[in-house]
């Protein structure tokens, strides 16, 4: 009996998103490190399956690595890059998770500081998504109004508390990148300088603490406030003016 129970103690330790296994590693380019595409997914696949996966440089000992080989997953910054794996169930986990549609549009979700997009649509021609979120509305609304109602006008409870300098959700909601902008808004200016989400952005430099007291969430409440602003009507601004 103790020899029975052992090998099953031994084998539930070696299963994948078991507490106290290794971290999965993933090897990562210079050109994905610099953009901070790999920064953005990994933890968004981590939260959604509880697999812990640590990024290391490329070259490092890892079970997995993107590069311009494996299994295509997507394409951007002049190539197509690929993810090789040792066999390892959870990165098989993680290959499927980028194919998946949810995978997708976390992808194509990401804008590089510098403007560069990833399309996980590796044909010449690509289609439209029709873009979901699965967050929770309602926890996005509660925190949308606490955390970004400091400058912006989210609705109607909150009108007349905005910076007239910032546009609101529903002018927001109104651009036809609304999605991109609202997943990367930790990366555009002036966010930068006081936000941190949780296992994406790295701490603040300690000779530049942040100027005010500092929006602070977690990859899920930046989900559920995509999920809420889905649903915000967007603001009519007319049509475009006619130079004559």
């Amino acid at each position: 009996m103790r020899r029975f129970i052992g090998a099953v103690v031994c084998a539930v330790g070696l299963l994948p998103g078991v507490s106290g296994a290794e971290e999965l590693r993933l090897a990562v380019p210079e050109a994905l490190k610099a953009s901070g595409l790999a920064q953005f997914i990994v933890p968004r696949f981590s939260l959604k399956t509880s697999v812990r996966i640590t990024r290391v440089d490329e070259g490092a000992a890892a079970e997995m690595q993107f590069t311009d080989g494996g299994t295509a997953v997507f394409q951007g910054a002049g190539q197509r890059w690929g993810l090789e794996h040792n066999g390892d169930p959870r990165a098989v986990r993680f290959l499927d998770w980028l194919r998946s549609d949810v995978g997708k549009r976390t992808i194509e979700s990401f804008t590089a500081e510098d403007g560069t997009t990833y399309s996980a649509e590796l044909t010449v021609v690509k289609a439209e998504l029709d873009v979901s979120f699965d967050g929770d509305s309602n926890k996005g609304e509660a925190l949308s109004l606490t955390l970004c109602g400091r400058c912006h006008v989210i609705n109607e409870s909150n009108r007349m508390n905005g910076m007239g300098s910032t546009p609101s959700f529903r002018v927001l909601r109104s651009f036809s990148d609304w999605d991109r902008r609202f997943a990367n808004f930790h990366l555009l200016n002036p966010h930068p300088s006081f936000t941190q989400i949780d296992g994406v952005t790295d701490p603040f430099d300690p000779s530049l603490p942040s100027p005010i007291v500092p929006v602070e969430l977690t990859v899920d409440d930046l989900e559920a406030i995509l999920a809420y602003v889905s649903g915000v009507t967007p603001a009519d601004l007319g049509a475009p003016l006619q130079l004559q």
